[in-house]
């Protein structure tokens, strides 16, 4: 298998990598980081999810020469949340080199990030609209711009962003390197390509990372003014861990939520007329596991990458097929199965059959404890390595995994302690803020332990680094425990963990 040295990065990149726990590329990481080292125009057709961030960043960040205070490279996302994720992992990549990487986004003060580019950025991570702003104000200067990149351009095109992005396309040097990344490639963003991309070399990740096929797809046949109550019988049924309700309009979301939250329900909406400080509220409370279900129009929820999604519920059937295949990527990752559900009214069948052969396959009528192939394969993947855990801690399995034992009598006001050998096998996790918020090692170790109640012997790797925390824990209490820690207090500050994946 392919490692990241064999791609011929530079030792600095592949130590950031290190650091961050990157241990080999993911298919999309592996194609597209060749061509971009050699300099050539490259279209990546991935979705979120895929690391296609690494794909970029990390051959960006090769080439940037921290000594020129010139802004070298360029990268574009459609909404404020993406610009934020891409900064924050590029800033990882960059952390050996030295390079600054500043985010630009709308719903910030604008002067604030003026100031922050006058002080220097080799990576501009910016939204479209704000990126054209700051072009226009001559706060952004792009003669040294030598990387391009494009990140969810069907997103761009979905939002309406396309043209703006031609205007910024024509303010950087003909000479550059630009690169597009979209999980779609409808023919305007073809056109877009053909016009400024220059003999592109195209990467494809294999069809399996492109479909939906670690989700339970259903329908149900519904009523207009039966819909409420047959939401009602479907989360009853359901009793989803965490939930996306999809609506078409912000008027439909934000009635659908003050229905749902007069019933008793812990919900909360996420719609273009909320403010950038409500929306932030929103999605930390959603990400951190202290809602459990959230109402969203399409554009508010884009950019919404939260692995503890198990279910995806269409309230309204999406406008196009494309759609759909985004809202129901929003759960089934980091290699769990999602289940989704579409309710359909008697006049939209046309949008059923048009999204069933666009998927191409048909989607399941629901009933309560209804699965299909997608669910059972899961289960019985499930299944079977719970038993290979279960013989390799009974000695059959060749003695590597050590039991688990649970202290008769734990301390009072903390979880039951937990005994795990330290050469088990671990997962690497990754925790948010990091040493810019004062967080130490000591604080990381304590926060877990008193968390999980794992001890110390099983909190391997700690290492704090400026905006996030790494640290490994045995892999047969892994996903226990990071539900656990997000949202844990340690000292001043909040911590939010997941496990660490491709960017």
């Amino acid at each position: 298998m392919t490692a990241f040295a064999d791609l011929r990065l530079s030792e600095p990149v592949l130590e950031a990598l290190r650091d961050i726990g990157y241990e080999r590329p993911s298919p999309i990481q592996e194609q597209a980081i060749p061509p971009m080292l050699e300099g050539r125009d490259v279209i990546g057709q991935a979705q979120t999810g895929s690391g296609k961030t690494a794909a970029f960043g990390a051959p960006i960040v090769n080439y940037v020469d921290p000594s020129d205070p010139d802004t070298q490279a360029l990268v574009l996302t459609p909404t404020r949340e993406l610009c934020i994720q891409v900064t924050q992992a590029i800033r990882g990549f960059g952390l050996r080199k030295g390079v600054e990487v500043v985010a630009t986004f709308g719903g910030a003060p604008i002067r604030d990030q003026i100031s922050r580019l006058r002080s220097g950025a080799h990576v501009v991570v910016g939204t479209v609209g704000r990126v054209l702003d700051l072009i226009d104000r001559g706060a952004l200067q792009l003669g040294s711009c030598r990387f391009v990149v494009l990140d969810e351009a069907d997103e761009m095109l979905d939002l309406g962003f396309l043209e703006d992005v031609e205007k910024i396309l024509r303010r950087t040097p003909n000479g550059r390197q630009t690169s597009l990344f979209s999980a779609t490639m409808a023919p305007p963003i073809r056109k877009l390509a053909d016009n400024y991309l220059y003999d592109p070399v195209h990467v494809k990740v294999k069809a399996d990372t492109l479909t939906v096929d670690t989700v339970e797809q259903f329908r149900v046949e519904v009523n207009a003014k039966d819909k409420p109550q047959k939401l009602a019988e479907v989360i009853e049924a359901e009793r989803p861990s965490q939930a996306i309700v999809f609506c078409r309009t912000k008027i439909g979301t934000d009635r659908l939520f003050r229905l749902l939250k007069d019933r008793g329900n812990n919900v909360r909406a996420l719609h273009g007329d909320l403010s950038q400080g409500q929306r932030d509220g929103v999605m930390l409370a959603f990400k951190g596991g202290r809602v459990p279900l959230l109402v969203a129009t399409d554009v508010a929820a884009r950019g919404l990458d939260i692995s503890t999604v198990t279910h995806v519920i269409n309230y309204d059937v999406p406008r196009s097929p494309d759609t759909y295949v985004h809202r129901i990527g929003r759960t089934g990752r980091a290699g769990a199965s999602g289940r989704a559900i579409t309710f359909v009214e008697p006049k939209q069948q046309r949008e059923r059959e048009a999204i069933e052969a666009h998927i191409g396959m048909e989607i399941t009528p629901w009933e309560a404890g209804a699965t299909t192939a997608v669910g059972r394969a899961s289960r019985a993947r499930v299944a079977a390595e719970a038993e290979q855990s279960a013989a390799a801690a009974n000695g059959n399995g060749g003695g590597d995994a050590a039991p688990v034992v649970v202290r008769e009598k734990p301390r009072r006001g903390r979880k039951p302690q937990l005994n795990h050998a330290a050469d088990e096998p671990g997962e690497r996790i990754v925790l948010v803020p990091g040493a810019g918020e004062g967080l130490q090692v000591r604080d990381v170790v304590e926060a877990i332990a008193e968390a999980t109640g794992l001890d110390g012997e099983a909190i391997r790797e700690v290492r704090v680094l400026e905006h996030f925390a790494l640290a490994t824990l045995p892999a047969a209490a892994v996903a226990d425990a990071v539900q656990a820690i997000d949202g844990h207090r340690a000292g001043a500050v909040t911590l939010g963990a997941e496990l660490l994946r491709g960017a």
